[in-house]
């Protein structure tokens, strides 16, 4: 995560709502070669509307002897972090022309304040890293002391472990923008994209997905809760600027039919944050089919205390 840092010495957190520029940013990974290796990286890199691109390599697993302890709040819920300084600060920060801390969340998990509990979850207790958490997310591990309703912890996720949109639904918001125009479903920032669905917005009132087939113990995702919009979607990520035209007014669009959060009356919805809650090790792939299990009678309401 990355910290502005003010002048009195606090931390401001960086968003992209806040910091369009974050967008000129482009990451990849590279996963360990083994179980127990620890040569995985991250590459990120900068990439501005004018001028040459940087890159800079960040270990998956960096070496916490020594790191400074932060203290972050995102979205009220609050863990702590540890400051890489050094190169990593002076990088990040010759890029936005201000002061940058990059913080790396280590064993810090944050508590999630959605006010329904699960009936199933991973558990809450701290991983050995933020990799062992995420792989064990991803390929479905099941933990046989989990306890029903136990908390809910994430990293520096947004509000929850995975956040699930639909083609369908984003071909209705390309609808809305000029002919030739589509929607950047990046934007969005989902980390699962499905595909046909009955129709646009069917996936407001999903309740559970299922990976693989509709009867098996494929890995299930929880979906309890709506992902509310704000400006985000608005930025162009060439320019790391507000867009201009229809593109840089989506969320505008929006309102005047997608505002459907029982809670968050005011901001429109597009997706479905959600947890997992079974699985077998299996691996999620592209391609695999996706069946929707649970059914809600009426739409949810975002209940997290912003």
């Amino acid at each position: 995560m990355l910290l502005k840092r003010l002048e009195d010495g606090t931390y401001k957190n960086m968003l992209v709502s806040g910091f369009p520029e974050m967008t000129l940013f482009l990451t990849s990974i590279k996963f360990p070669s083994s179980e127990n290796a620890r040569d995985g990286e991250i590459s990120v890199t900068f990439s501005p509307p004018e001028g040459e691109k940087e890159t800079i390599v960040v270990p998956l697993e960096p070496d916490m002897t020594g790191l400074e302890i932060l203290d972050v709040n995102m979205h009220s819920s609050p863990t702590q972090a540890r400051n890489m300084g050094g190169n990593y600060n002076d990088w990040f920060s010759s890029c936005f022309g201000f002061p940058v801390v990059f913080a790396y969340v280590g064993e810090g998990l944050r508590p999630v304040l959605f006010a329904k509990a699960a009936n199933a979850q991973l558990p809450a207790k701290s991983p050995s890293s933020w990799l062992s958490s995420i792989t064990s997310s991803v390929l479905g591990a099941r933990n046989p002391d989990n306890k029903e309703n136990e908390d809910r912890h994430i990293a520096f996720q947004d509000c929850a472990h995975f956040l699930v949109v639909t083609e369908e639904s984003l071909q209705s918001v390309s609808a809305r923008l000029p002919e030739g125009e589509n929607m950047d479903v990046t934007k969005f920032r989902p980390n699962i994209v499905l595909s046909g669905a009955e129709r646009a917005w069917d996936e407001d009132f999903w309740g559970e997905v299922t990976f693989g087939s509709e009867y098996g113990e494929g890995p299930k995702i929880e979906l309890q809760h709506n992902c509310i919009r704000c400006k985000s979607i608005n930025i162009d990520y060439r320019t790391g600027k507000p867009g201009t035209g229809k593109a840089g007014e989506v969320l505008k669009l929006m309102q005047s039919d997608r505002r459907v959060d029982k809670i968050k009356k005011y901001s429109p919805v597009f997706g479905r944050y959600g947890f997992l809650t079974a699985g077998n090790g299996q691996t999620v792939t592209l391609g695999m089919e996706v069946n929707v299990t649970r059914r809600n009678e009426e739409r949810s309401g975002f209940d997290w205390p912003l």
